[in-house]
């Protein structure tokens, strides 16, 4: 068990601590998410009736959009200075390349919504530091995170590979989006009760496309 996780930790290592050094992928997600949260913020007066019902569609709007910047940016950095072919020749199975790489960019996209949720709290006088958001937060994000490393080893290999991203990652991860989203309203607004299925599915789906995930990013890569 040891052997299978080092490896998974090492690649994720080598992601943060390259990350830490340029900033890069936190940063530019970081801006983004901001940039549509203030926009959303001018855009209505935030009522507390309100707020329970944009609040959970503009924080998941403004986190998909900037988690597309961060997976495009992971594996271009990784494209466009040979690393990528550095990893490919270590003599470790594709399935552990593809979990440290989830690994990295979980960790990115974590601390990048850690550090809006103040935003949130300041702008829409609404607190996203719930136990349950925590949780719906980080099956939403793995999920959405499990697809994202998928497709941008994918679309890395293609010419436009910026619109590339967008076109395969939307469509399937609508389920994980839709189910956060009703789950985070339902978090927010007490009178609502989350019904036991949003929660299900994030798990199912985590757990169905992490297998498959794994299973394929060898063939993605190599192609």
């Amino acid at each position: 068990m040891t052997g299978f996780l080092r490896p998974i930790l090492l690649i994720a290592w080598k992601d943060i601590l390259l990350e830490v050094r340029t900033k890069e992928i936190i940063t530019s997600m970081l801006i983004f998410a901001l940039l549509v949260v203030i926009i959303f913020n001018f855009a209505f007066d935030p009522s507390p009736a309100l707020v329970v019902l944009v609040v959970p569609g503009i924080f998941w709007v403004a986190f998909t959009f900037a988690g597309v910047l961060g997976f495009n940016r992971s594996f271009i950095l990784e494209k466009d200075r040979g690393s990528l072919d550095g990893l490919l020749l270590c003599p470790v199975s594709r399935d552990v390349i593809y979990l440290g790489k989830l690994v990295g960019t979980v960790s990115f996209m974590v601390v990048a919504e850690v550090l809006l949720l103040p935003v949130f709290a300041v702008l829409y006088n609404v607190s996203l530091f719930l136990p349950g958001f925590l949780l719906v937060a980080f099956l939403a994000t793995l999920g959405f995170a499990i697809i994202g490393t998928l497709f941008s080893a994918m679309a890395v290999n293609t010419r436009s590979r910026e619109i590339m991203l967008p076109l395969l990652l939307f469509p399937i991860s609508v389920p994980v989006l839709i189910a956060a989203v009703e789950a985070t309203r339902a978090l927010l607004d007490p009178s609502v009760s989350m019904p036991s299925s949003w929660w299900q599915l994030l798990l199912a789906f985590d757990v169905i496309f992490l297998v498959i995930s794994s299973f394929l990013f060898g063939t993605v890569l190599e192609e």
